[in-house]
């Protein structure tokens, strides 16, 4: 574990206790992850790098190290869960890198993510393996280019091989056992990026009395003298000196003897071109009683600020306000003018984000422009309103070391109606029309956008809790979920995670005016955040908890109405700052909505579904030498119902096999079925041929105006003789298993789909079957595959057939349903199917 973390200026920094050693306890691991992702910035030419590992539940993507990020920006983006539609979750999941150019690929591709980050990028992601085994991935940004291209394929290879050498890093140490753990309490590793230092230093150690002089090899460079020619004398560098300043330098040296320290000091040193450069002379004489000699030294550094110093000296003369941003967002430096234009001292200032001290900066919208700026690493320019009614324009100019600004007062009248935020161009301010709406941040966003789209996606309500557990859980840390619905004003448990069925055995049938904490906030329709055990033994004395030390209790509330209750639980003591009670509050108002439709959804599906079970027969006739098995499979996606349906009626010395199927996934389409249904019962009753069934039924569809259409395969067998009569109406062809193992498809001529001719005629045609014959009726859900056509599709089921068919006739249902899940795992149609095996006694 992690127990320190690198801030910008390269320092241990303390948001989390160092460990005894005052080091991480997995240093090796440290070392490989700030290896990496520099190397990956530095490669692509990006301006951030991230390192997000597995957490231990694999649920979540934790950021593990990070280079060139504010830390400001990573606070929302800490944790992704895994199953996210996020370019670094998508590159995990699936193992490959997920590249994209700029904006227009990632709003295609990404819509949630370019919503919450709505700046132009470019970003690459690519998963961390080794072995197989997948320890996270690597995400770089940069700003997008003008020629709309991302990465060249060398860079992309080069990012590539930086996570292949992590992966590998990383499966070492867990091989060893020396890679620690790891979780969202982590501290992530935060590294600057790379740059040449604003300042150079030199070092030196002068002895007074005999003009020898230790100086390093930074000394050196700063007086223009190759280290190895240097002769160690001070007459050498002092050679080097402006004449104008030696006799104030040496009593300067004199004086520091005296007073044992020489403080900022200014020497100008020759360039050699005629010219000059200012540097400070910083020194002191150590003390030393053991060491009479100590008192004649003079050791200390020499700073060469190069122009740095003229060009603060040059801000501070300006009239407009200049300032300089840390990578995280607070002011590192603002000139006088800064200060007479915002009315904030210097020493308020400093140190501090501006929108953190300045009400009228407090707008969220500010803050997302400078977002935009650290994200895009793109200028961006603004107005500002200050009170009473004062205009600013503020402009900043991100870079990897941080962000420099400026600001000035509007010269020009401002329209009415302008509101803040609003963007400023290299032609001037073009004021908007409208206020712009306040913008939370863009982390709390994205939690709001995710769990949005995930609830879109869920039909039922064991889908909405699924969506909310896969989503809440990671995204705040949490271990235990379960969410509750109200019936006849009773709580009664929807599902649940993490928690013991004891436990909330106890909650069951609770009603709504108990005291209790789910309750409370649940009739209040405010969310109750509770942070300790001993807060709730303070407000709930009598209540019994479990191992649980946090937890947030939110009212899910539609049509303003409770509909139930969500109650997340954390085994360690969990802070709710304001922006997550916002957030979960937010969340909460989504989840009601959600589980309202589902409930919905589910008492239709119930209707739908007990409507299909009556109309399906409950089990098949026995039948003297026949053997006969049916199935129905609903479809994955959808109300789970639709008009698909097979019968078996026997009639006199005959049987009637049935297989139809009716357009549409829904209420409408079983009645249909049903409908179709009866009609061809009553028609083979009566002793109708089968081609007159089939045209009677699709007189009586077209009778009652339908709106679906439908398609049915009919097969009448004669068990003495084996002679069956089959017709199709616009459905596909049987299939047929002879004796000997061998199939093929049975390409009967057919007439259209029902409900589209009333005068239509369907040809009936005839064979007959050899005894351990197997005939086979399908509809189209058995063999359907995305970007496939039906003749392969046919073919294939055919090959199916012949593989499976060794067994009993069960064994072969089974397997053929089996081979339809597998090749179409997300199949919208359903399923219906009828076999029939030739079987007459010796």
């Amino acid at each position: 574990m992690i127990e320190g973390s690198v801030s910008a200026n390269g320092m241990a920094s303390s948001s989390y206790p160092l460990s005894a050693a005052g080091v991480s306890d997995a240093p090796e691991r440290d070392d490989a992850l700030v290896r990496a992702v520099v190397h990956a910035v530095e490669v692509t030419g990006a301006h951030t790098g991230s390192v997000f590992l597995l957490s231990g539940d694999h649920r979540s993507l934790v950021v593990a190290a990070s280079c060139g990020t504010p830390p400001s920006l990573l606070s929302g983006w800490r944790r992704i869960p895994v199953n996210s539609r996020m370019p670094v979750a998508e590159a995990c999941r699936s193992g490959r890198m997920v590249h994209l150019a700029g904006a227009e690929e990632t709003m295609r591709r990404f819509p949630q993510l370019s919503i919450a980050l709505p700046y132009p990028f470019g970003s690459a992601s690519v998963p961390v393996r080794a072995g197989g085994r997948t320890f996270g991935a690597i995400a770089v940004v940069w700003t997008p280019r003008r020629d709309g291209t991302g990465l060249s394929r060398a860079q992309r290879g080069q990012l590539r091989s930086a996570a292949d050498r992590l992966g590998t890093a990383l499966a070492g140490l867990r091989a060893r056992g020396t890679l620690g753990e790891y979780d969202e309490r982590t501290a992530p590793v935060l590294v600057p990026l790379p740059s040449a230092p604003a300042i150079r230093v030199g070092l030196f150690d002068w002895n007074l009395d005999t003009g020898a002089l230790t100086a390093d090899d930074e000394l050196c460079a700063i007086f223009g003298i190759a280290p190895r020619a240097f002769d160690g004398r001070a007459a050498t560098l002092t050679a080097c000196i402006e004449p104008a300043d030696l006799p104030g330098f040496g009593s300067a040296a004199r004086a520091a003897v005296e007073e044992g320290h020489l403080l900022a000091h200014h020497l100008r040193i020759l360039d050699g071109r005629g010219g000059h450069r200012v540097v400070e002379l910083w020194g002191r004489v150590p003390e030393s009683p053991d060491d009479p000699e100590a008192s004649c030294h003079l050791v200390g550094a020499v700073l060469d600020t190069g122009s740095g110093m003229a060009a603060v000296a040059a801000i501070e003369r300006l009239a407009d306000g200049f300032f300089a941003l840390s990578p995280d967002g607070r002011l590192a430096y603002a000139n006088h003018s800064l200060e007479d234009l915002l009315r904030v001292r210097q020493d308020e200032l400093l140190g501090r984000r501006p929108w953190d001290i300045l009400p009228w900066l407090a707008d969220p919208v500010y803050e997302d422009r400078y977002r935009a700026a650290a994200v895009s690493q793109q200028p961006v320019s603004f107005l500002v309103r200050r009170p009473p009614d004062e205009w600013l324009v503020f402009s900043l100019h991100p870079g990897a070391q941080g962000m420099t600004g400026w600001a000035s007062r509007v010269r020009q009248p401002v329209p009415a109606g302008t509101g803040p935020g609003a963007p400023v161009t290299e032609e001037g301010p073009p004021f908007s029309s409208a206020p712009s709406p306040a913008a939370p941040r863009v982390g709390s966003l994205y939690r709001v956008l995710t769990l949005g789209s995930a609830l879109t996606e869920a039909a039922t309500a064991v889908e909405v809790f699924d969506a909310v557990a896969d989503q809440l859980l990671p995204a705040f840390g949490g271990q235990k979920l379960a969410i509750a619905v109200v019936e006849e004003q009773r709580l009664h448990l929807l599902a649940q995670r993490g928690y013991s069925k004891r436990f909330l055995a106890r909650f069951e049938g609770t009603p709504l005016h108990a005291r209790l904490p789910v309750t409370d906030a649940l009739t209040s329709g405010v969310p109750l955040f509770i942070e300790s055990r001993e807060q709730l033994r303070e407000s709930y004395p009598e209540l019994m908890v479990g191992p649980t030390n946090s937890w947030a209790f939110l009212p899910l509330i539609a049509s303003n109405r409770p509909v139930g209750a969500c109650i997340l639980g954390f085994d360690d003591v969990h802070r709710f700052h304001d922006e997550e009670r916002g957030v979960l509050t937010a969340l909460g108002g989504l989840i009601g909505q959600a589980l309202e439709r589902a409930r919905l959804y589910d008492a239709e599906f119930a209707l739908a579904r007990g409507l299909q079970n009556a109309l399906l027969p409950r089990r098949l006739p026995t039948l003297p030498g026949l053997r006969v098995t049916g199935r129905y499979l609903p479809g994955t996606k959808g109300m789970d119902i639709g008009g698909d349906w097979y019968d078996v009626i026997p009639t006199g010395d005959e049987v009637a096999l049935i297989v139809g199927d009716v357009e549409g996934h829904n209420v409408p389409a079983a009645a249909a079925m049903g409908q179709l249904r009866s009609a061809m019962r009553a028609f083979v009753a009566a002793g109708h041929r089968p081609s007159d069934v089939a045209a009677g039924t699709n007189r009586l569809h077209m009778d009652l105006d339908p709106v679906l259409l439908a398609s049915c395969c009919y097969a009448q067998l004669h068990p003495r003789s084996g002679i069956v009569r089959i017709v199709r109406a616009g459905h596909l062809p049987p299939l047929l298993r002879l004796p000997d193992g061998h199939t093929k498809i049975l390409d009967v001529p057919g007439g259209p789909l029902l409900g589209i001719d009333a005068t239509a005629r369907f040809p009936e045609s005839e064979l007959r079957l050899a005894p351990g014959s197997v005939l086979v009726l399908y509809t189209d859900g058995l063999i359907e595959r995305r970007d496939s056509d039906i003749g392969s599709d046919v073919e294939r089921l055919r090959g199916s057939l012949a593989r499976l068919g060794g067994g009993g006739l069960d064994d072969l249902a089974d397997g053929l349903l089996r081979d339809a899940c597998h090749a179409s795992p997300d199949r919208a149609d359903d399923i219906a199917l009828l076999l029939t095996e030739y079987a007459p006694p010796r």
